[in-house]
């Protein structure tokens, strides 16, 4: 006899280019693989009215535990994962596609304690971070000892907090915007990093503070953003990887990353009470 498929309820929170695409694809594609879309909410209810029917808007973002979602997932901002994570996570898997929120050390143990509490499972997708299920590997092994990352895109594919790369013109080649922790560079670039931030929690004792990041402006990278990673271990092991992930002038996300985050939706059936990668 075939085993019945287990349908995963979900409510997407954001609708933006990523937030689109993936309730798109749900409504396309979800029987398939055992997801069903329960609710979608935007801060501008405006922009789901002609794509998104009637009886899936969510309005008022209080209201989600109604709706019974058995994973919800954030593609907006950090600012929503520090102000409903909490909540999110006593009612259901959390799949938090602004892990960058998780740079703050407060928010981090309140949401990693609510998974805890409730049994539920805070999922981090990889994203664009190529090997990252290995970085935990090394780290879970107590062999991690550094870990680097570079991101470099073109200029208008940033969304920096101030005005950091406001001067910024078509011929002025590579340009790098900020190098340290990734602990600081979150809240410059809280949108453009979240790829660092995933490593972080994967290289989790080396954490935010400890984990190294550097993000670089190149006007020659019209085609596609570049990550590179740098993974350090014991007794001369080390590890380099590049990976160019296609994108579109003035993309803050790459187009591999929407089938990567497809994936990671897929793994979200409950892997209890912990943080965990996918």
């Amino acid at each position: 006899m075939t085993e019945k498929l287990q349908i995963m309820r979900i409510g997407v929170v954001g609708y933006g280019h990523l937030g689109e695409y993936l309730v798109e694809r749900i409504l396309r594609e979800g029987a398939k693989v055992g997801l069903t879309l329960v609710f979608v909410w935007n801060r501008n209810a405006d922009k789901l009215r002609k794509t998104v029917s009637q009886q899936l808007i969510l309005h008022n973002l209080l209201d989600f535990a109604a709706r019974g979602a058995d994973v919800i997932v954030e593609v907006c901002h950090p600012k929503v994962v520090k102000d409903f994570g909490v909540q999110f996570l006593s009612k259901a898997h959390f799949l938090v596609g602004s892990p960058s929120a998780l740079s703050d050390p407060h928010l981090n143990q309140q949401l990693r304690q609510a998974a805890e509490h409730h049994g539920k499972t805070l999922y981090v997708p990889s994203g664009a971070l190529w090997g990252g299920q290995d970085i935990q590997r090394l780290n879970d092994s107590g062999a991690l000892k550094a870990l680097f990352i570079r991101m470099s895109k073109h200029p208008s594919c940033f969304r920096l907090t101030g005005d950091v790369l406001s001067d910024w013109s078509e011929n002025e080649g590579r340009r790098v915007l900020f190098s340290g922790s990734v602990a600081e560079l979150c809240p410059v670039a809280p949108n453009n990093v979240n790829t660092m931030a995933a490593a972080a929690i994967a290289a989790v004792s080396l954490g935010f503070a400890g984990v190294q990041g550097e993000i670089v402006s190149d006007t020659a990278l019209c085609d596609y953003h570049v990550v590179e990673t740098e993974v350090t271990g014991a007794n001369g092991f080390s590890v380099h990887t590049v990976r160019r992930n296609p994108a579109k002038l003035g993309a803050v996300t790459g187009s591999a990353t929407y089938n990567s985050f497809w994936s990671s939706l897929q793994v979200c059936k409950g892997h209890g009470g912990r943080v965990h990668l996918c």
